[in-house]
């Protein structure tokens, strides 16, 4: 299976031309590596290259500004900081900044968030992805129901989890907002623009929130990753084009990736805090987050992100945020004691590692607390690239996979997932990967929060694994049939590797 992208959005491409994403990750806040001082060094260098930081604080406010003022003797300029949860964002061309910043009293951790000078390299390569025909728009139509959208007949995933079920009962309701993370969501789409919010969108890649001149879209020659899980979590049911899993509530976009399609710390974090602190109810993650595929706690680096997120992830769900993500299209055991990682850092020479998963995680998706979906194709198995894992993968839903490997039952003809997109105008097209899962679970936990607004984070998650509907392990998996085993499921029919808790289940959300 050839890669795609350096996997930066976890493209891969499958027999039938997929595009798939993903993510994963967790674990312990370390302590300051040196001894604590009260200073930095005077005299220090700026003629290195200038990399983002974050700088991770304990003690509060107070720690807070004085570890800004040290920020500035150590050669780093304060690009924003989120005083609520103790971190702060810093650039800075000085060689030994986190090391010096790491002695700095009251700072738990310090790491780049890159490898890459800022303005990295450009490259506009866009995902594998197989568009609609106007042939397909217009047969799917012909055979559409007066309650489904035109093109809802090609959506096998929406059966899958019995949203048109659950469409019967309920739409969802426009109090709920649903944020999606990613490269940006274009709210001019008719599918996106009756429930798309303006209030709670902004472009966050900087690290800094900005909502001008509408900058949260995506550029004309940027990924429509994020349009089209947009599109699976909230497209109207409007009589035109595709339904979401959610179609009454409201979708926002918190634009995360960089024009070169990497999703940095910085803004991931500016991201969940904006969506905690903008009434988000949930957010949705298909990513990981660059340059580390895993994150390792012996790293001073790596340790810091994963701390960052950690308590972003943390302030978020404090606040009521049920938040989401894909875990991965590695075809990884992520509760394994080894796996191979060739692809990190995938902004500069990646390297060969051998990393314990449990070690080394892979963020946002294994960060406590965060709710990490498998993928499933058309016959309601494993995907052939989906990331699985006993007591790690919480739950798994429709991700598609190749046709070839697992074709869905007439009318639909693919075994991708159809959702929206931005090229060549208002259209759709299909993509695959644990990417496109995640936002059927967001979908979901919107319309469980609609049924039950007053419930807490963990209680919605509570019912989310309550509801799923149970899936018995897959042994022997040989997913194409050659004889030859691809995965080992470990778990029992109600909790296993392959499919967490079991097939999320929209009907249920509706009605419990």
């Amino acid at each position: 299976m050839a890669h795609l992208r350096s996997r930066r959005t976890r493209a891969i491409a499958l027999p039938a031309g997929l595009a798939l994403t993903a993510s994963l990750g967790f674990l312990p806040a370390g302590a300051a590596t040196a001894a604590p001082a009260d200073d930095t060094p005077a005299a220090v260098s700026t003629n290195g290259p200038k990399l983002s930081y974050v700088v991770n604080v304990d003690g509060g406010r107070a720690a807070v500004a004085k570890v800004k003022r040290a920020v500035a003797k150590a050669g780093g300029t304060v690009v924003i900081a989120y005083d609520r949860i103790g971190v702060v964002v810093v650039h800075s061309q000085n060689p030994d900044f986190a090391k010096q910043i790491r002695t700095v009293k009251g700072v738990a951790s310090a790491g780049a968030t890159r490898t890459n000078p800022l303005v990295p390299q450009r490259d506009n390569a866009i995902e594998a992805e197989q568009p609609l025909t106007a042939a397909q728009a217009k047969a799917a139509a012909a055979k559409a129901t007066d309650e489904q959208d035109p093109l809802e007949p090609l959506q096998w995933d929406l059966p899958a989890i019995k949203a048109d079920k659950a469409h019967q009962r309920s739409l969802g309701s426009s109090k709920v907002t649903v944020a999606v993370l990613d490269s940006g969501v274009d709210d001019t789409h008719p599918d996106i623009a009756p429930n798309f919010d303006r209030r709670a969108s902004a472009n966050c890649v900087s690290g800094v929130p900005v909502t001008e001149n509408d900058a949260w879209r995506p550029a004309a020659d940027e990924s429509d990753h994020g349009m089209h899980v947009a599109g699976t979590i909230a497209a109207a049911k409007n009589g035109f084009g595709v339904t979401g899993v959610a179609p009454g509530v409201k979708v926002s976009s918190l634009k995360v990736a960089n024009p070169d399609g990497f999703f940095y710390t910085e803004a991931v974090l500016c991201g969940f805090v904006w969506a905690a602190d903008h009434g988000a109810d949930v957010t949705n993650n298909s990513y990981y987050v660059d340059p580390w595929l895993y994150n390792c706690k012996n790293d001073e680096d790596q340790k810091a992100l994963v701390e960052t997120l950690a308590r972003a992830t943390r302030y978020a769900e404090r606040k009521g945020v049920v938040n989401v993500a894909a875990a991965g299209n590695s075809r990884a055991d992520l509760a394994a004691d080894q796996v191979t990682d060739t692809t990190s850092p995938n902004d500069t020479t990646p390297v060969s590692r051998v990393v314990n998963p449990r070690e080394c995680p892979d963020i946002p998706a294994m960060l406590p607390g965060v709710v990490t979906v498998s993928a499933t194709g058309a016959k309601g198995l494993k995907s052939s690239y989906s990331n699985y894992g006993n007591g790690v993968v919480d739950i798994t839903a429709p991700g598609g996979d190749s046709t070839a490997l697992q074709p869905p039952e007439a009318p639909a003809t693919s075994g991708l997932i159809l959702s929206t997109t931005f090229r060549g105008g208002h259209t759709w097209n299909y993509k695959a990967g644990t990417s496109m899962a995640s936002p059927h679970v967001a979908g979901v936990v919107a319309l469980i929060k609609s049924k039950h607004p007053k419930l807490s984070a963990a209680g919605v998650k509570a019912l989310l694994y309550a509801q799923a509907d149970d899936r018995a392990c897959t042994n022997p998996y040989d997913i194409n049939g050659d004889g030859t085993v691809d995965a080992v499921c470990e778990g029992g029919k109600g909790k296993n590797g392959f499919y967490g808790a079991g097939m999320a289940d929209a009907l249920d959300a509706v009605r419990w």
